[in-house]
């Protein structure tokens, strides 16, 4: 059976055009029942935001900005990981501390003088979360006094992938808990506060 296929038409492309980027959208509420998936940021689904490690810190900062995250993945030149850096890397003691030691201004400040380093990260992996509930995830970083979490894959002859990234600011969120982000051990006290008879160990 022969069929014939017509040739669609084209258009010009408008000026000023942008593109569509990889969206997840994560429940706006979950309970600490929830499956742990529910409150990971897939990166299956959603474009990781990176930067490189001699990137100055200003322009990293403002990169989270503009893409709306509180999280860096931080490459080298390969795209392997190098680090993670996050706001509380930026707007906490690191820079100053950085600066008494080297000197300098805050411009000198590069993401891999304040980032924290791959060999100091520590990562979930992707079948223990799989069977993991919200509330899991949240003792666990509250266990390891950390904002957020990095999940991995491994899989037979291919080296360790990220696959996903918990937040606790994120997941307070979905939970419906509005938290100031000023301290790790206060973020996890005022989600127990809210959510009442709850006590992450």
């Amino acid at each position: 059976m022969d069929r014939e296929y017509k040739a669609l038409n084209a258009h010009s492309l408008k000026s000023g055009a942008s593109f569509v980027r990889p969206t997840q959208t994560l429940p706006d509420r979950v309970t600490l029942e929830e499956p742990a998936l529910s409150v990971m940021t897939d990166l299956r689904s959603v474009s990781v935001v990176t930067v490189r490690a001699k990137t100055p810190m200003d322009k990293a900062h403002a990169k989270m900005r503009r893409y709306g995250v509180r999280t860096l993945l931080v490459l080298d030149e390969s795209d392997k990981v190098l680090g993670l850096l996050t706001t509380t890397d930026i707007l906490g003691e690191k820079p100053m501390r950085f600066l008494q030691h080297m000197g300098g201004t805050h411009a000198d400040i590069l993401v891999r003088d304040i980032m924290t380093p791959q060999r100091e990260l520590e990562v979930l992996q992707f079948q223990d979360v799989a069977n993991a509930k919200a509330g899991h995830i949240l003792a666990t970083l509250k266990a390891a006094g950390r904002q957020h979490a990095m999940v991995v894959e491994e899989r037979e002859n291919f080296p360790q992938a990220i696959r996903g990234i918990f937040s606790a600011t994120q997941i307070a969120r979905q939970l419906g808990v509005q938290i100031q982000i000023t301290e790790i051990a206060r973020t996890f006290a005022e989600i127990e506060a809210a959510l009442g008879d709850v006590n992450f160990s």
